[in-house]
């Protein structure tokens, strides 16, 4: 089989830019997709997501997996989720091989016996049709037997605004313009049909804003979800100034996106840096691998894998 490799889109940067900096937005969207009944105050601990697959010749091939975490509930659980635009021939060649080297990663040798724990994989469709199957499944053939699992299938565009906020599927918001994509052309040309495309987003406005003064949001978050809902339409609107413009009208452009930089800011500057590099000092004078290290800072300070990066 020929090796594949994929480039990281836009979207792909929204969704782990979302679940690293606001990683409270993943409980409900895994108790959505699995049917599990997370209360939300579980801790959540992520994976590296940058694996390296050993390939034919004794080369390692670095792959970048969306998502790979535990959820530490009555018992620990280990998910991966991806962020698909649509479906392709090579999504289930990947999931299978981020899923058998996250298991890897944590595989356990007692005697002559390995244990390798699969992760519950989930994909998140941005864009679905008829044809989009609502679970996609690996079969493997084994000396031992067959043994086949179920990659469960989300699809954002089947989520009304009210159902996204019933649901605290707030994760979903950045990317609900995609329900409005075969309509741009409409809403361009036509100012009335526009204004209903806005008022959809002043609800949702509204609501973020209503969730912000419950206290069941931060300002941070709230911020996040404005900024990479802008990102997301960004892209996907390239083409249609007036969609763009109509929309950031609404939801504000950048303004909040500062805001949400300058308050990720002030934290820092009350210490969180520091306390970063004395940590990073005292495991690196205790001999911890620089991997562990990583991972131990991105959980512990909730820091995309970029930033921890700088910290070594």
């Amino acid at each position: 089989m020929d090796n594949i490799r994929i480039t990281n889109t836009p979207y792909d940067d929204v969704f782990r830019t979302l679940l690293n900096d606001c990683s409270s937005l993943i409980i409900p969207v895994i108790n959505e997709i699995f049917g599990e009944n997370y209360s939300g105050k579980e801790e959540i601990i992520f994976s590296p997501n940058e694996h390296f697959l050993n390939q034919q010749g004794g080369n390692e091939d670095a792959r970048i997996t969306d998502s790979s975490f535990k959820i530490l509930g009555k018992e620990t659980k280990k998910y991966h989720l991806e962020c698909q635009s649509s479906a392709d021939n090579s999504m289930l060649i990947r999931f299978f091989e981020y899923d058998t080297q996250i298991a890897l990663d944590e595989g356990e040798i007692k005697g002559n016996v390995l244990t390798v724990t699969l992760p519950h994989s989930a994909v998140l469709f941005l864009r679905y049709n008829a044809s989009t199957p609502d679970k996609l499944k690996i079969r493997m053939v084994t000396p031992g037997g067959t043994i086949e699992y179920d990659v469960l299938v989300m699809k954002s565009q089947q989520y009304t605004i009210n159902e996204i906020f019933e649901k605290n599927l707030l994760l979903l918001i950045p990317f609900y313009i995609f329900s409005h994509e075969k309509r741009f052309d409409e809403y361009e040309k036509d100012e009335i049909k526009l204004r209903v495309l806005q008022k959809e987003y002043e609800q949702i406005k509204n609501k973020l804003e209503k969730l912000l003064h419950q206290g069941t949001i931060s300002e941070y978050t709230r911020c996040t979800i404005i900024d990479m809902s802008n990102k997301v339409l960004e892209h996907i609107a390239m083409k249609y100034n007036s969609v763009k413009e109509g929309v950031k009208s609404v939801m504000g452009g950048k303004i909040l996106e500062y805001e949400a930089k300058t308050i990720k800011k002030e934290g820092i500057e009350q210490g969180i840096e520091q306390g970063i590099k004395g940590t990073v000092s005292i495991l690196k004078n205790l001999g911890i691998p620089k991997q562990t290290i990583l991972i131990k800072i991105q959980e512990q300070y909730n820091l995309s894998l970029e930033d921890s990066k700088k910290y070594l």
